[in-house]
């Protein structure tokens, strides 16, 4: 991939639409567009400004195009940048970019216009990232933890973890220039506070990829319960749609069903389940695993009941649930049906009560699946991490100042402490590209669309 040439790509979806946008970057992208316009002299024009005109093959008119100049240092990339916008034609725009690519430019590879932005300093590395998960992004929580990110809140965070570990290290260096001497440049007490400082920090980034991983991929809520009482049917109502069959014959859903919705701006993936008994039927049987499968991995558990259950029956399920170790609300369906008596029975277990086919409860139920999940007052403008290299880095910048904690507490020669501050250091640099290597930037930047 050499980074002189100049790059070009659809940045708009594929397939037939209103316009399409194509972008070039590079030193010649102004030059090569202005080959083939026949309007102003784009050579000649201001940045950030719009001109209309034609693109021509020769003598041959291909679209009347609207062409956006950028220039260098004021682009995305940092490099000259031409932004075509004509009929969005699938025809038109592979004639365009066939045009431009045989005048001397080159296909973009994935994500190669962020690499770019990265390169030449527009975005680090964690925000190249961020520039993914925004367009990712499919709830306002998404949005908001990415857009954060994008703007510089994490690399800011890290930018002053670093420069306090920095001057540390180069006192610890000072002192390896006058080992014979024995001086202390660094306080070790001093440093000792600002690892431990340092440390706690971490440790609560660290602890909110689990959150951050949920805003940015949904929540993932298991509903179980045994056969007929009602889980397909709640996940309709939820979807307010027909999404799952429902029927009267126990033992209908076989596998598992799984549909997404937004509840105040966070996205909640819900899977409808086997209902949970024993059978002889095998395919039923499978599906049964399954439940229990997705049931060990969700985040939150609807386990729901209806009134042909006792409430002994109830609590041993829950037993069952308890042992689990995750998040579960007990959910009492076809409530119209129960006693006054079954009613305050259910009651000691602290459920939620619904009619589901009536979708009665149903918004209160949504209201308390933001509570169970904590998300009810969610503030997405707290720094949060949602990407799992930076949680992995995180991890090793602890392990190296928890030996750099050791060998304070256990005096050892200076370069030894040296060493275990720049690992810290380089572990840091790893997240916003400080550090970098060829495999990294390639995992990260291939999994971008082609023209972002």
């Amino acid at each position: 991939m050499n980074n002189q040439d100049t790059i070009i790509a659809l940045s708009t979806p594929q397939g037939a639409g209103a316009i399409g946008v194509i972008r070039l970057s590079g030193l010649d992208a102004v030059a090569l567009c202005n080959g083939v316009f026949a309007g102003k002299d784009l050579r000649k024009q201001e940045s950030h400004t719009l001109h209309f005109g034609l693109i021509k093959d020769g003598e041959q008119i291909v679209d009347e195009v609207v062409v956006g100049l950028f220039i260098a240092p004021k682009s995305y990339t940092k490099e000259n940048v031409v932004e075509i916008s004509c009929h969005g034609s699938n025809y038109i725009i592979q004639q365009i970019i066939n045009l431009l690519i045989s005048k001397g430019a080159r296909a973009a590879q994935p994500g190669e216009f962020t690499l770019r932005a990265f390169i030449n300093g527009a975005l680090d590395l964690s925000q190249a990232e961020a520039v993914a998960d925004l367009i990712a992004s499919n709830s306002k929580a998404s949005h908001d933890v990415a857009m954060q990110q994008m703007r510089g809140g994490f690399a800011e965070e890290l930018k002053a973890l670093r420069q306090q570990l920095i001057h540390f290290a180069s006192m610890i260096e000072l002192e390896l220039d006058f080992a014979e001497e024995e001086v202390e440049f660094a306080n070790r007490a001093d440093l000792k506070r600002l690892v431990l400082r340092l440390m706690s920090h971490i440790s609560n980034l660290i602890s909110s990829f689990d959150l951050g991983n949920v805003l940015k991929n949904g929540v993932p809520v298991v509903i179980a319960g045994k056969p007929n009482v009602g889980k397909s049917t709640l996940l309709n109502a939820l979807l307010n749609e027909e999404r799952a069959i429902v029927s009267a014959i126990a033992g209908t859903t076989r596998d598992t069903i799984e549909d997404e919705l937004t509840i105040g701006g966070v996205v909640f993936r819900f899977i409808d389940t086997a209902g949970i008994r024993e059978t002889a039927d095998v395919i039923e049987t499978l599906g049964v695993e399954r439940t229990l499968e997705k049931m060990k991995n969700a985040r939150l558990i609807i386990y729901m009941a209806d009134a042909s259950q006792s409430l002994a029956e109830l609590e041993e399920q829950i037993v069952g649930l308890e042992k689990l170790e995750i998040p579960y609300l007990i959910l009492i369906n076809k409530a119209d049906l129960l006693s006054p008596q079954q009613r305050d029975e259910f009651a000691k277990l602290n459920p939620s009560f619904l009619v589901a086919k009536d979708k009665i409860g149903i918004d209160e139920l949504k209201d308390i699946l933001l509570e169970k999940v904590q998300l009810k007052n969610l503030n997405t403008n707290e720094t949060m991490v949602t990407n799992i290299r930076h949680v992995a880095a995180l991890r090793k910048t602890q392990e190296s100042l928890e030996r750099v904690l050791t060998n304070i507490d256990n005096p050892v020669t200076s370069d030894f402490l040296a060493m275990d501050i720049k690992q810290a250091l380089h572990y840091l640099g790893e997240i916003t590209g400080t550090v970098t290597t060829d495999d990294l930037l390639e995992n990260i930047f291939t999994k971008f669309c082609i023209g972002k």
